[in-house]
């Protein structure tokens, strides 16, 4: 990568992992809170989806602004709006101004994909090995969030945890403004639309329809398939494997310790290798094909799942470490397809789109997995998840066969 491409990587790295540190958290938070505020599943995945949901509600505006105004102020106020969303969420004395909360604290965790993927698409020259690396930070937060998390929780009251968890965002903040890069320094002039962005709703709108006249919309829905699973498993994953007798509760020095916790972070540390590897492939080979792979792992993975979690200890983490793998492998793939199939001055609006997707349709996972956890349990939980990337399957091979043809 040259200097320019790795001040974005290390830019994008730090909101990347901002994000997932606290995206991932709030799956630990649900375990207390279905204690604290003494809720159904039921109850608080569709509170908790309303929050998430804001995150693909906002991305389609965020996705404009990047068009219009570039990504770094949005990228950043995105982090300063996440750790403020999280000390909202300490002082919550009820489950429904919880949901609020949550809420703002979406909006602002909505501003940050678009930005800072359309920035790697038309800032990088190396899209896909910038898109590992940001893969890679993302699941370094997602992990250190959950375990730090984890910990804390173990000691300390969990309102008093969560106004703690500003600190990251602030630090993030301070570390980013010392970048510096030109956002569209890989877009060809030659093949970039000449649309003018300065022409507000009327282009927006003319954007939008030449988007979806072409294969977009085929990567559009892949991505949000991918979302929806993304969102129902990992929203009551920590609740599913602290119900595992191998995971039972430990008590070190008086205190009580759940190893399930761990293994959840472990299993999203291994995620990053997921996005690393993901990354890398999109570069080489043909992302059409990359992701039917990875989709058709994500099957298997389901529906085993239960199966695994049954066979002992070792089955247990070897199945674990599959699905943090591959649930993770398959996100810089579609983000590099959608790069592909935009054109450059589009991106922000695309990805935008894109998470609108993964994000607000895509949070209806995390109500879906609450309703099947409550009424059918574990096993009822992966074989419905199963059909989300299945469906992908389909899409991602007829996206493949196409572009064979051509």
């Amino acid at each position: 990568m040259d200097r320019n491409d790795r001040a974005i990587a290390r830019f994008t790295m730090l909101g990347h992992a901002t994000f997932h540190l606290y995206e991932l958290t709030i799956p630990l938070f649900v375990v207390v809170w279905l204690d604290a505020f003494d809720v159904s599943p039921a109850v608080l995945g569709t509170v908790v989806a309303v929050g998430y949901g804001l995150i693909g509600l906002g991305a389609l505006p965020s996705g404009a602004l990047a068009d219009r105004y570039g990504s770094r102020r949005l990228v950043v106020l995105s982090m300063v709006g996440m750790g403020g969303g999280f000390v909202l969420v300490s002082l919550a004395p009820t489950v429904w101004l919880l949901g609020v909360a949550l809420v703002l604290w979406g909006a602002a965790a909505s501003l940050y994909h678009p930005a800072g993927l359309s920035l790697i698409t038309r800032g990088s020259d190396q899209q896909g090995t910038v898109l590992a690396y940001h893969g890679v930070a993302g699941n370094v937060g997602t992990a250190v969030g959950p375990l730090v998390a984890a910990i804390a929780l173990t000691l300390l009251d969990w309102r008093l945890v969560a106004a703690l968890f500003a600190v990251p965002a602030l630090v993030a903040v301070l570390a980013a403004s010392i970048f510096r890069f030109d956002e569209r320094a890989g877009v060809d002039a030659e093949t970039a639309s000449t649309t003018d962005s300065r022409n507000g709703f009327v282009t927006l709108l003319k954007r939008t329809k030449l988007l979806f006249a072409g294969s977009f919309v085929v990567v559009f829905v892949i991505a949000m398939l991918a979302g929806t699973y993304y969102r129902g498993v990992f929203t009551f994953l920590p609740d599913v494997l602290a119900a595992l007798p191998v995971f039972d509760p430990v008590i070190v020095a008086g205190e009580t310790f759940e190893p399930s916790q761990y293994v959840y972070a472990g299993l999203l540390l291994i995620g990053a290798v997921g996005q690393y590897v993901g990354g890398r492939v999109s570069d080489y080979r043909s992302p059409e094909w990359a992701i039917v792979g990875a989709f058709a792992a994500l099957v298997a993975v389901s529906l085993l799942f239960p199966l695994a979690t049954n066979a002992g200890l070792v089955a247990t983490l070897l199945i674990c470490a599959a699905l943090g793998f591959f649930v993770y492998v398959e996100a810089p793939i579609h983000q590099a397809l959608i790069g592909k199939y935009a054109t450059a001055d589009a991106h922000g609006l695309s990805f935008g789109i894109t998470y609108l997707g993964v994000f607000g349709i895509g949070a209806a996972g995390a109500s879906v997995a609450g309703v099947a956890l409550t009424y059918g349990g574990t096993s009822l939980l992966f074989l419905v998840l199963a059909l989300f990337p299945a469906l992908g399957l389909l899409l991602a091979g007829y996206l493949a066969m196409t572009k064979r043809r051509d």
